[in-house]
């Protein structure tokens, strides 16, 4: 595992499909692959994050013993620092990307949540300062 210290954060994923997933990261957000053992899981990295892309082969996709399966989707997600949210919404959506929501402003900055592949929630922000 190139790249990974104490210093690295690391989020897990459940895809569909891993290397639907690779390709999203890697085409659209900036990511870089590190390992690939599809179809069952991969890992990519940006900076000090490495995300963990587990498809239903691995073992985090593996049944829970009261019988659910982790499905992925859901509200929480990774954040992504962006300097132009304007410029990276028109570049994503001419790419074909799906966004859950409009840019929102607040206080802090705007946001927008997009979906990957699977249904897993990234949010690109800008904070009010850049």
């Amino acid at each position: 595992m190139t790249g990974i210290t104490d210093e690295t954060v690391h989020v897990r994923y459940l895809v569909d499909d891993v290397q639907a997933a690779i390709d999203f990261y890697t085409t659209h957000l900036g990511f870089v692959p590190n390992t690939v053992f599809a179809p069952a899981f991969a890992d990519v990295l940006r900076g000090n994050l490495r995300l963990l892309l587990s498809g239903p082969a691995s073992s985090a996709g593996r049944p829970m013993p009261d019988g659910r399966t982790p499905q992925p989707g859901g509200w929480n997600r990774i954040h992504l620092l962006v300097e132009d949210i304007d410029a990276e919404v028109a570049r994503l959506r001419a790419q074909g990307v799906v966004f859950r929501s409009e840019v929102v402003t607040g206080p802090g900055g705007k946001q927008i949540v997009l979906d990957d592949p699977a249904g897993n929630p990234v949010e690109l922000f800008q904070p009010a300062d850049a």
